[in-house]
């Protein structure tokens, strides 16, 4: 019995050690942070959760996420900005780590296989398709055209025009805006532009950049279509 009783409280005591342990069967990057969500703001562009890792509690921005208490999330990448007002929420942080490889599991190593990043983020911009309807002129490329053409645009300067649906600033030194236009082709109807203008979410653009495909940023972040460097023009009349 009391060998018995000496296995059970074994068992229990390794259980509680592995307790919150997450076992996803890939090498995880040794800069790897794990958080736990403690509180959860909304806004327009982002959403802001303070976080408590280890001992410390510090607030994050992050993508607009779907995110409650008690999530666990992870992270390697981040931009510390101080005394930062949020026009949302008419707020101003102390201290706002800017996150753009939020994940539910453990940031993969580098070296780690492809197929554990897919589980990350398989690269693909996390946006709803909307009902736009936007006039075209003759110098603009409608975005089905781009996508269902890209060897016809690849590394070229063009000028494509949108609703912005979604804008994020300060990541990695530039502003990235998701915009539609009401046109598709096959899965793809949004484009990821990067600028550094600063456009309202819901106003129509004109974007003119160069087009690259297949960008891979790391971190599982793979863009199949993307405008780099574009500068913006408000489309008032279109």
């Amino acid at each position: 019995m009391k060998t018995f009783f000496s296995i059970l409280i074994s068992i229990i005591f390794l259980s509680a050690c592995n307790q919150g342990k997450v076992d996803v069967g890939y090498a995880i990057d040794p800069d790897n942070r794990s958080v736990e969500v403690k509180e959860v703001e909304q806004a327009n562009a982002y959403t802001y959760l303070k976080v408590k890792e280890n001992n410390q509690e510090y607030w994050l921005a992050v993508t607009t996420m779907d995110a409650r208490k008690g999530d666990k999330l992870h992270f390697t990448q981040a931009m510390e900005m101080k005394d930062f007002y949020s026009r949302d929420l008419d707020r101003t942080f102390d201290l706002v780590l800017f996150v753009d490889n939020i994940s539910t599991l453990p940031i993969p190593a580098k070296t780690a296989d492809l197929s554990a990043k897919a589980q990350q983020h398989d690269g693909r911009p996390k946006t709803d398709k909307k009902a736009i309807e936007i006039k075209h002129t003759d110098d603009v490329v409608p975005l089905s055209d781009l996508f269902s053409h890209p060897e016809k645009y690849d590394q070229q300067v063009i000028k494509v025009t949108g609703e912005v649906t979604k804008f994020n600033s300060g990541i990695m030194g530039k502003n990235w805006a998701h915009i539609q236009d009401g046109t598709s082709h096959d899965k793809f109807f949004d484009l990821t532009v990067t600028t550094q203008d600063v456009i309202p979410v819901g106003d129509v653009v004109i974007f003119e950049g160069k087009i690259v495909l297949n960008k891979d940023l790391g971190s599982g972040y793979f863009y199949e279509f993307l405008m780099e460097d574009a500068t913006a023009k408000r489309a008032v009349a279109l």
